[in-house]
């Protein structure tokens, strides 16, 4: 049991290389299974870091394996459905960006013995975009994009009518939103990052020496 959250995270680095194939075969079988996988590796997020707290089990492997597998989840099924047209590649670029900012500024933290802890609109982005990558694959289990048209932002196909109006296209519009909402989160709790790792940028004063 002690070992069961590295075991969960290093399942959801597992997962990523399966959703990734998935999705490229966009076909609406392979979403379903997708859609699925990926609601498993999420929950798997939720239970590693609740039962090593639990059990006492933090370690830097398991932090190091829960956060690594958090931005290789994300980030490869975002490259996943640019690739397939279903995601801008700018809203890529910010998230990922984004995430190497972090991981650059907690690495000069962690050089200068200091911690920078995950902020409230870093917590929230997370769950944005999470469930937005979940509707979007769910949207295209349920035929969304598979028919003659679809509701979409990316690019915007705002047409309402007897094809469009089902459980399916709404569903991607809807996920679609939250994307953008999520890479404005994004947006935001990079620059909180920033805002709270300034002190890192300044130069330490020089204590003088102790005089004989």
């Amino acid at each position: 049991m002690r070992n069961m959250p590295n075991i969960l995270s290093s399942s959801r680095i597992l997962a990523t290389v399966f959703v990734y194939i998935l999705i490229i075969a966009n076909q609406q079988w392979a979403y379903i299974v997708a859609t699925i996988i990926f609601a498993l590796a999420s929950a798997t997020d939720y239970f590693d870091g609740k039962l090593a707290r639990r059990y006492k089990t933090v370690s830097p492997l398991g932090i190091f394996l829960d956060l690594t597998a958090d931005k290789v989840f994300v980030s490869a099924i975002l490259i996943a459905l640019v690739q397939i047209g279903l995601v801008p590649g700018w809203i890529t670029v910010i998230i990922v960006a984004r995430e190497f900012l972090v991981t650059g500024l907690r690495s000069m933290a962690a050089a200068r013995g200091t911690v920078i802890p995950a902020g409230p609109w870093g917590k929230q982005k997370t769950f944005i975009t999470l469930v937005a990558l979940g509707g979007i694959l769910l949207a295209m289990a349920l035929g969304a994009g598979m028919g003659p048209g679809h509701l979409s932002l990316f690019p915007p196909y705002l047409v309402f009518n007897s094809h469009t109006l089902q459980v399916g296209p709404i569903m991607l519009l809807v996920a679609d939103a939250l994307l953008l909402l999520g890479t404005l989160w994004t947006i935001i709790s990079g620059a909180e990052y920033m805002i709270g790792a300034r002190p890192l940028f300044q130069n330490k004063p020089e204590t003088n020496p102790t005089k004989a």
